[in-house]
């Protein structure tokens, strides 16, 4: 097996989301795989230049001599480990070693990225003074997911990125804001059971604000980690039945009552954790995530009964005061998206028989 070993070339005084751009280029190559440990090939990055995390490990990946170019110069290369110091020095002058060819763009990072599920060109930008706003604008909105629900798509990016910069400067940590969610969600999942309808939904948003803006962070500062990765999404697996269901049980004592409480609240429970099964299942039995699937996929996901499409149904059923008809829409939207994914998981595998599936972002 090929190894790769990660070295930055130069230096910079700029910080790029807080971190010094050497650090973050060592935690991009190491995310992507390269070694400290000698290796057979050496990958050198230039400190004075922003890569999208695809560029770094198509070149950690790489088995071949190349050298990428931007602007006219040579800003990262990948050659074998006994050829380092010259790679070095011509890199840190701008071009590349005698004999090694150019490699584009394309040919290193594909524009589709499916843990994110957008299609979007690889970034790669200079660091500069006056190109320092930029490369952050680009770097957050390269962490941002490109299908997802509306209240996060469309509400969320400006002040996401606002209290982005605001934890990666004060140095607080993607699971501190994690657990901040966490007592929102307990403060929500309180506000409800008692019919304090008011504080619980303004609890609830926040959290779901805190829910984006956790796994920006991470991103844009590399702290992704295994044990944060299950912390937040176990929260966000498990919370939004225990939120509904307080919902309900809070109707009485906010003065109004449901005819069939039980029926409503299966209805929810049943098919949230349908649909979540129905989700698992396309992703192992077709190969991808369903909602990257087809267009018509991609903007079922802005509405489908998750959480945010709820709450946007439950704050507009408060604001009119009428809490009761709001969790009865939740219920009858939830067995309309069950419906909806049942009939998709079948399409798919129908027209998984006669050929293999591809993502619409991916063509």
């Amino acid at each position: 097996m090929t190894t790769a070993s990660g070295h930055v070339v130069g230096e910079s005084a700029l910080r790029v989301w807080g971190l010094p751009s050497a650090v973050r280029l060592a935690r991009q190559l190491a995310k992507a795989g390269a070694v400290t440990s000698p290796a057979d090939r050496a990958i050198l990055l230039r400190a004075d230049w922003v890569y999208d995390q695809a560029i770094v490990r198509g070149l950690v990946s790489g088995t071949r001599d190349c050298a990428l170019f931007s602007d006219g110069a040579c800003v990262a290369v990948n050659v074998p480990a006994t050829r380092l110091d010259e790679a070095a020095a011509a890199l840190a002058a701008g071009s590349a070693p005698p004999g090694v060819p150019a490699v584009s763009l394309p040919e290193l990072a594909s524009s589709y990225d499916d843990a994110l599920r957008k299609r979007e060109p690889p970034y790669l930008m200079p660091l500069r003074p006056e190109t320092l706003e930029a490369v952050e604008r680009r770097v957050f909105g390269g962490a941002y997911k490109g299908v997802t629900d509306l209240v996060t798509l469309y509400a969320w990016p400006a002040p996401a990125r606002a209290a982005t910069r605001w934890c990666a400067r004060l140095g607080i940590t993607p699971n501190q804001v994690t657990f901040v969610s966490l007592l929102l969600v307990l403060a929500a999942l309180w506000f409800f059971w008692t019919g304090r309808y008011g504080p619980g939904l303004a609890a609830a948003w926040a959290m779901t604000f805190l829910d984006t803006v956790d796994g920006k962070l991470a991103r844009v500062t590399l702290q992704s980690s295994p044990f944060g990765n299950v912390f937040d999404h176990s929260i966000d697996l498990v919370h939004p039945p225990f939120w509904w269901w307080a919902w309900i049980v809070g109707l009485p004592a906010a003065g109004f009552t449901l005819s069939h409480p039980s029926l409503v609240l299966g209805a929810i429970v049943a098919g949230y954790v349908l649909q979540r099964l129905e989700e698992g299942a396309f992703i192992a039995w077709l190969g991808m995530d369903m909602h990257v699937w087809q267009r018509f996929d991609s903007r079922f996901r802005l509405i489908t009964a998750r959480r945010n499409p709820n709450l946007l149904l439950l704050t507009a059923s408060a604001l009119a005061g009428r809490p009761d008809m709001g969790i009865v829409a939740v219920a009858v939207w939830t067995v309309i998206s069950l419906l909806v994914h049942t009939m998709r998981l079948a399409q798919a595998a129908l027209q998984r028989r006669r050929a293999p599936l591809r993502s619409w972002l991916a063509s």
